[in-house]
């Protein structure tokens, strides 16, 4: 049945005066708030294709109006206030929607949380892909994989042969700073016994209010017993898992959350004090990105100095030089980055940096070209609006929006390919090379055509486990990492907005 409710124009009012208030400064390109809410009326016709917004200009007697129709019937016309009186478009959009409310079931079946939807909706298909209304459930949820949500002590378990055994350790976490292991048999919680029960019965024991203490009694692979003590924490999402093959150390990083520079950091610091490993491999296939200051972050703990990323916006706010200043926590080992064609945001932000630096060489496809930067702002009915405010410029000067990061080793036209590739830089010769200048060289505003000219060369694909066999082989060879490396320019520019 539709719900024949009256939608609630005091949150409806708020929410759309506090977007209106929060996007009119920010997008890349000024408009006006009567711009901006014509667009978003058309979500009217979004959620009942009979209903028509149309605009009827200021003849001698009448000032200018927005009339909304049903089957050539006007429901209302409503005279237009100032071009940017946001109180006075706001009254008209809930005039407008309560007009469409009253007379079409497909609005009443959609809800109320429709209109705002809807209206945001027509709005952002106006600016740009990534700017966009989150309402208030969804929004909650984002929140959580951003900054994590209830309290624990981070840690992940699984049936071993002689009980649980902890399978993984939350670098984020309190166990982690206590110094538990993987592998590690856990056998009491608090003092109650972990025999004979279920990895989700025990982690359960886990999970409390944040600074309650709990006490781990753990056994290590040599069956010494030690008893940790520890208070539970609000832990965010792991996104950054470690493993070694040969003597390369691969950091998987799966997003960039609030805490994921801090355990690239952690397990980089554990690397070097094992003395095992002759090269890092980033693998960033498949990461759609996440918060950009830590993308510079991550780029400072491989990066000695120099310009990161530069974001250029209308926002005085928007326009910054994200230098890093951090000291190279490697000391200089060879580095190589994996990307795919799903790599995308603050995972091409540090692939970029990196690679225009001659800090790492990238390895895989064309990345996603996701490279505007959304601003988010907190509404009324604790939903969420995602604004795109500016344009990301890496080191060199190029725009990574739509063009991504070129590799300088390219897996994503065969193993053959690959095979000839790494014999070439062996060598000494560049196979990459007038690719991957030419991305260097492009400027915004970059043409579509200029931009498809490059990225055919190395289509965007989807990784496979020859990207890592490709990346050993070329840390192996360092004659051809050297090679891979000087394919890009070598004067990198201190870029400014």
């Amino acid at each position: 049945m539709p719900d024949t409710a009256t939608p609630d124009n005091a949150i409806l009012g708020a929410v759309l005066t506090s977007g209106l208030r929060f996007i009119a400064p920010r997008t890349l390109e000024q408009h006006s708030i009567r711009d901006f809410t014509l667009w978003g009326l058309d979500g009217l016709s979004a959620l009942d294709p009979a209903l028509v917004v149309q605009e009827e200009p200021a003849a001698k007697e009448t000032p200018a109006r927005i009339a909304l129709m049903m089957r050539q019937q006007v429901l209302g016309r409503f005279d237009e206030p100032a071009q940017d009186d946001i109180a006075g478009w706001t009254a008209l959009t809930l005039k407008a929607m309560d007009a469409a409310w009253s007379v079409s079931n497909a609005v009443r079946s959609a809800g109320s949380g429709a209109l705002l939807q809807s209206f945001y909706d027509e709005l952002f298909n106006h600016l740009d892909p990534y700017s966009r209304y989150v309402a208030p459930s969804p929004a909650m949820q984002d929140r959580r994989a951003r900054l994590g949500s209830g309290a624990t002590v981070g840690l992940t378990l699984d049936h071993g042969p002689h009980g649980l055994i902890i399978s993984a350790v939350n670098a984020n976490g309190p166990a982690w700073a206590a110094g538990v292991n993987n592998g590690d048999r856990l056998m009491a919680v608090n003092g109650h016994a972990t025999r004979g029960l279920s990895p989700s019965m025990v982690e359960s024991w886990l999970d409390g209010d944040a600074e309650t203490p709990v006490t781990l009694t753990i056994a290590d692979g040599a069956g010494k017993v030690t008893t940790f003590s520890m208070r539970r924490a609000v832990v965010p999402p792991e996104t950054v898992f470690a493993y070694h093959k040969d003597d390369m150390t691969i950091l998987r990083v799966t997003a960039f959350s609030s805490q994921t520079a801090e355990e690239m950091s952690q397990y980089l610091d554990q690397m070097m004090q094992d003395h095992l490993t002759h090269g890092l491999i980033l693998d960033l296939r498949g990461d759609r990105g996440g918060v950009l200051q830590q993308a510079v972050t991550a780029a400072s703990l491989v990066l000695a100095r120099g310009v990161a990323v530069v974001t250029q916006g209308r926002d005085p706010q928007a326009n910054h030089v994200w230098a890093v200043r951090g000291g190279d926590m490697t000391d200089g080992m060879p580095v190589v980055v994996m990307v795919d064609g799903r790599t995308a945001s603050a995972a091409e932000i540090l692939a970029a940096a990196l690679a225009d630096h001659r800090r790492a060489v990238v390895i895989g496809s064309a990345t996603l070209g996701k490279g505007l930067v959304q601003t988010i702002g907190q509404m009324p009915d604790d939903g969420e609006l995602f604004v795109t405010w500016s344009r990301v410029v890496a080191p060199l000067g190029w725009p990574l929006q739509g063009l991504g990061v070129m590799p300088q080793l390219c897996t994503s036209r065969g193993a053959t390919d690959v095979a000839h590739q790494l014999a070439e830089l062996a060598e000494g010769r560049q196979p990459e090379a007038p690719t991957v200048r030419a991305s260097r060289a492009m400027r915004y505003p970059a043409s579509v055509s200029g931009i498809l000219d490059i990225r055919r060369d190395c289509p965007a694909a989807i990784g496979t486990d020859g990207d890592l066999d490709a990346a050993i082989a070329l840390l192996g060879n360092p004659t051809a990492y050297r090679a891979a490396l000087t394919e890009i320019p070598d004067d990198v520019a201190e870029a400014s907005p």
